[in-house]
């Protein structure tokens, strides 16, 4: 098994790439390591001291390195967790009990309204999802991150920046310059974007 990485906007996170799939449907992020205690991978990266972020994405997990840490030393060990992972055919989560069942973290991105959402709103709403699935979320997928709808509130669109895009330098750009105005050209009632 080979394992790539490839570097992503935010310097502290590296993409790697099993060449697999990691997720069959949805993404999860694990901001920290009690976060991580439902997968066994996710502990186990979280384990090594200096990785303050993992996010599991379809064919990739995107890991961020605390900030200091130099990912050349770092690197090798997180290859080396992800090859014994693999290699070994373990799951990537625990089985949940009756009361911890697992969610993918966009999940409610593919439900009806996030409460709070104007029902009168249904049909800016549905465009608004739409391209953000369709356009965004595929592109942001390519730099080891995601983005997730949490809202649209009298023009303002409240989206959840995820992996490689939680806390990259340029995610105020992607957000204004990039989603923003995308969202306003083909939602006209879009008039903000902004990040929760």
């Amino acid at each position: 098994m080979f394992i790539e990485t490839e570097p992503t906007p935010n310097p502290a996170t590296l993409k790697f790439l099993p060449g697999r799939t990691v997720m069959a449907a949805g993404t999860r992020d694990f901001a920290n390591a009690d976060e991580a205690e439902a997968s066994p991978l996710a502990e186990a990266l979280f384990d090594l001291g200096d990785v303050t972020g993992v996010f599991f994405g379809r064919d990739f997990i995107s890991i961020t390195a605390a900030p200091g840490v130099a990912w050349g030393d770092l690197r090798t060990d997180v290859i080396s967790i992800l090859l014994d992972h693999f290699a070994a055919d373990m799951p990537l989560f625990h089985a949940p009990s009756a009361h911890d069942i697992a969610v993918p973290a966009d999940a409610d991105a593919q439900s009806g309204p996030v409460p709070g959402d104007d029902p009168a709103d249904a049909e800016i709403i549905t465009q608004i999802r739409e391209l953000i699935d369709t356009r965004v979320r595929p592109a942001v997928a390519n730099d080891g991150g995601d983005i997730i709808y949490r809202g649209f509130d009298q023009g303002v669109v409240y989206l959840h920046m995820q992996g490689a895009c939680s806390g990259c330098p340029s995610s105020t750009i992607t957000l204004k310059k990039g989603i923003e105005q995308l969202l306003k050209h083909y939602v006209p009632e879009v008039t903000d974007v902004r990040a929760v």
